[in-house]
């Protein structure tokens, strides 16, 4: 029997316990809900402030650090690695040029790079005798030297001292002292020899020629004069070609004083590299050709002259007058020649060339940032450092702008960043004397580079000019530099608080495509040709130029000159640096997004677009010719119908790009492979005809200008001229294979964009 008072108190007990139980639960709800609201919150919270993705996969974290690296780029830094780069000079070859590397692999090393290395190739380099100088002199009937041309540049003031300064030459020129009647052929291009061969009858075998610099690539004036017949080539930059009108010459304009004469190259290498090595990196093993057995070597002798010196042998030259648009701006009549007038008729033209070709070792700067994410993927910015004197403009506003681009990576690196992709920097060596340096490398690496090469944006002279920018590149690229230029300010005057697409756009509109700035094809002449043209890595080029619808002068008056100094640029080029600054954004800007967007910024769609455009410009060539066209059955319609094939598998490919879940590390993949490898598509392993080293189907540098861009080539190629072509069905035969050759490539690239 339980007592009373401790029965009450079990029974006062339990009483107790039946609110503490309903406290229990009502805390437990309350916890239970308040957890529930934290975590509700949480999750909000977490994705208002979640790195969201935009296009192609890029987060506003990832928008911010693209910001830094703009704003920490400065036009001060810019100056002053111009400044210094510009102190002496430093041709391929030199001991100056080697220091030169030598001084950008230790800042690149301070800069915080990952790893830095000089990589070293023996190439066929061209100089001229030290002791027995290149001129051209005025023969009498008796063979005595009655004129002879400068040997040498007048110094620029402030240069007077040095000693190693290089004469003007032509690098690769033949040896000889060709002696005969001179003809002038204008700029030496395949329609002025037509001119001359079909208009005029008259025939250049056996003369000396004498051309105007302008309009092509001096190696093609050179090609053309040795399939002339000509046993000579004399070149010269003409006032109407390399003086804007009402500008001083230097040191008093940005004008070329008449003393002034461009160096430069005269190889047809059609991307082969080294002469000696073709197709192969020039290393210790590698077998080589003798010196004079090199690919693209001319066989006659071409010497560079000042304008004075031209006019005196112009104002001599007989013959009949030249059409009125071969007349430039020297007070000469332009007559065509062959030979002198009246009592100077018994007079000829002898050339003095006694240039030497040597194997010489050259260097490579070659820095790495190694990505994070996707290490085997690379992103290449190259440009060369090698000039022909002092280079103040090319390359070296190219380099110094490429130095700030590295200082500027290498300092979010400092802090903690580190981009998806490798990020490769690369300072090029013997780019004057045809593109070795990059080519060499680009051949060494080839392997690698074409299972691993996602984009290569080049570095070169980053101004020719200061009125607006000027883009070149793969149609892959063409929205992503919209985009980026969207970000960067106008340095232009006029345009404050605008930003460069703006200023880009209102100046050089495109013709084509309303409502969008003008972007140009690759064509060559730059350090991307190997990367572009024979491995089919997605390539891209910007730079300031001159406005192409008033100034009609060649490239920029000082080019290739001793005039090129770091004063030029600071007096009349960007006196702020600016302009150089905006294009530092740009190059920058494109690395960087190429590097770390989880997609590549490739956009496949805008290619269908070009190629679809392209086709129209070669059918539209090709229609000249209708009644051939059917005579001997050619049809365009196979080629519409790959490109429409390429536009739908491009559609289903971008609507795939929308949709991916960018946590699934293979879709992300598979798609980056499938943009990567767009380009790669339209490379053929043989090549173009009698071009091997040119194996994209679609871009190729112009047979007639290797500077500019054609599209097309293989047909464009076989359509031109075919109306002369002795064999009419041996010609349109060539132009179906053409037709079907890129078609062919064509439809094979869009089956590489369908869904795997």
């Amino acid at each position: 029997m339980i007592p009373r008072e401790q029965g009450r108190r079990r029974s006062g007990e339990v009483k107790l316990a039946m609110p503490r139980k309903k406290g229990i639960k009502r805390t437990c709800l309350v916890v239970i809900m308040s957890v529930a609201v934290l975590f509700l919150l949480g999750v909000l919270v977490g994705w208002l402030i979640r790195p969201s993705q935009g296009r192609y996969g890029v987060s506003y974290q990832s928008r911010n650090i693209q910001k830094e690296l703009i704003s920490e780029m400065k036009a001060e830094n810019i100056r002053m690695f111009l400044r210094d780069f510009t102190g002496i000079p430093h041709l391929a070859g030199t001991e100056q040029n080697l220091l030169l590397a030598q001084k950008i692999q230790a800042q690149w090393k301070d800069f915080g790079l990952d790893k830095v290395e000089l990589v070293h190739y023996d190439v066929l380099l061209s100089y001229p005798n030290e002791t027995n100088p290149n001129y051209i002199s005025i023969i009498d009937e008796h063979g005595a030297e009655i004129f002879n041309t400068s040997t040498s540049e007048p110094p620029p003031e402030g240069y007077e001292n040095f000693t190693d300064i290089v004469p003007p030459y032509n690098a690769f020129s033949a040896k000889g002292e060709p002696q005969g009647d001179l003809v002038y052929v204008n700029y030496a291009r395949t329609e002025d020899f037509f001119y001359l061969q079909r208009n005029m009858s008259i025939n250049c075998t056996g003369k000396i020629v004498i051309a105007r610099y302008g309009k092509i690539f001096r190696g093609n004036k050179v090609k053309n004069a040795i399939l002339a017949g000509a046993k000579g080539i004399i070149l010269y930059s003409d006032p109407a070609d390399y003086c804007a009108p009402g500008v001083k010459p230097y040191p008093d304009g940005w004008n070329l004083p008449g003393g002034g004469a461009q160096r430069g190259n005269v190889l047809n290498l059609n991307g082969a590299g080294d002469p000696l090595t073709p197709g192969y990196p020039a290393k210790d093993f590698m077998y080589r050709y003798k010196a004079d057995e090199g690919v693209g070597l001319p066989s006659i002798p071409v010497h560079p002259i000042g304008y004075h010196d031209a006019e005196q042998i112009l104002r001599l030259m007989g013959g009949p007058a030249p059409p009125a648009s071969w007349k430039g701006n020297l007070n000469v009549s332009y007559n065509i020649g062959p030979g002198f007038l009246g009592t100077s008729s018994k007079r000829q033209v002898r050339m003095h060339v006694y240039s030497n070709n040597e194997v010489t070792r050259i260097y490579d700067v070659i820095g790495t940032i190694r990505g994070a994410v996707e290490p085997d993927r690379y992103i290449i910015l190259g440009g060369h450092r090698d000039s022909w004197v002092f280079g103040g403009i090319d390359p070296t506003t190219g380099a110094a702008v490429l130095q700030e681009i590295a200082r500027s990576f290498g300092a979010k690196l400092r802090q903690g960043w580190r981009p998806r992709r490798t990020i490769i920097f690369a300072s090029w060596d013997a780019e004057e004397f045809g593109l070795l340096g990059s080519t060499e490398w680009a051949e060494d690496n080839a392997k690698i580079l074409q299972e691993r090469g996602v984009a290569y944006i080049n570095s070169d002279s980053s101004i020719e000019g200061n009125y607006t920018l000027r883009v070149d590149c793969t149609p892959l690229l063409h929205r992503l530099v919209y985009n980026v230029t969207k970000q960067i300010a106008s340095p232009d005057e006029g345009f404050d608080n605008r930003s460069l697409y703006e200023s880009w756009l209102q100046k050089n509109p495109s013709p084509q495509k309303k409502g969008l700035p003008r972007i140009n094809k690759l064509g060559s002449g730059s350090d991307f040709e190997a990367y572009f043209q024979r491995l089919g890595i997605a390539s891209g080029r910007a730079r300031y130029t001159k406005n192409p619808k008033t100034d009609k002068y060649s490239n920029y008056p000082m080019y290739h000159t001793v005039y090129e100094t770091f004063e030029l640029v600071e007096r009349f080029y960007d006196p702020s640096f600016k302009k150089q600054l905006a294009v530092a954004q740009v190059r920058g800007s494109l690395v960087y997004e190429l590097a770390d967007s989880t997609v590549i910024p490739f956009n496949v769609l805008d290619y269908g677009e070009e190629l679809k455009n392209y086709a129209d410009i070669i059918t539209n060539l090709a229609q000249k010719h209708l009644d051939q066209m059917e005579t001997y059955n050619v049809s365009f319609d196979h080629l519409y119908y790959a490109i429409d094939n390429f536009t739908n598998y491009a559609e289903g490919l971008h609507q795939r790009i929308k949709n991916v879940d960018y946590n699934n590390s293979l879709a992300v993949r598979i798609l980056n492979d499938q943009l990567m490898f767009t380009e790669r598509a339209f490379i053929d392993p043989l090549g173009l005809p009698g071009r091997p080293f040119y194996r994209h189907i679609i871009f190729a540098p112009s047979s007639h200008n290797k500077y500019a861009g054609e599209s097309f080539p293989g047909i464009f190629d076989a359509l031109f001229d075919i109306e002369n072509k002795e064999d009419q069905r041996a010609a349109w035969e060539d132009v179906k294979r053409q037709i079907a050759i890129a078609t062919f490539t064509i439809q094979a690239a869009a089956e590489t964009l369908r869904e795997v």
